[in-house]
């Protein structure tokens, strides 16, 4: 399933929003990072004490409306930040895939959760 994303569109309905209500002031780098955090957590908080799968959530439907609002705030305050700092999405998730494929060799950590310094060439010890 491919989604067709207006990334532009949907940061000019944020921007209006935001303006509509004189909020600019508030959405300095650190207070986005603090909200983004946030919502992070209340996404976490839908999961605590159970661990529902994928598929577990679709066929809820109070939970997947409440993970997709959680997401959507999550995702508002990071298109804003982007936003504020004039940066290319495309751009920069192709640069850190390139960074992370470099960091997590798919030969030696394919189906390994570690982080990446055990992968690195010289191990540490």
């Amino acid at each position: 399933m491919k989604n067709e994303v207006d990334i532009a569109s949907i940061i000019d309905k944020i921007n209006a929003f935001v303006n509509e209500r004189e909020w600019e002031k508030y959405h300095t780098p650190k207070n986005l990072a603090i909200s983004m955090s946030i919502e992070a957590n209340e996404l976490l908080e839908i999961f605590q004490w159970e661990n529902p799968s994928f598929q577990e959530i679709k066929n809820d439907k109070e939970k997947l409306r409440n993970v997709s609002h959680e997401i959507a705030d999550i995702l508002i305050y990071l298109l804003r930040f982007i936003y504020k700092l004039d940066l290319n999405l495309e751009k920069i998730v192709i640069e850190k895939l390139r960074i992370n494929e470099e960091k997590y060799p798919v030969e030696k950590c394919r189906g390994k959760p570690d982080k990446y310094f055990a992968y690195s060439k010289e191990k540490q010890g």
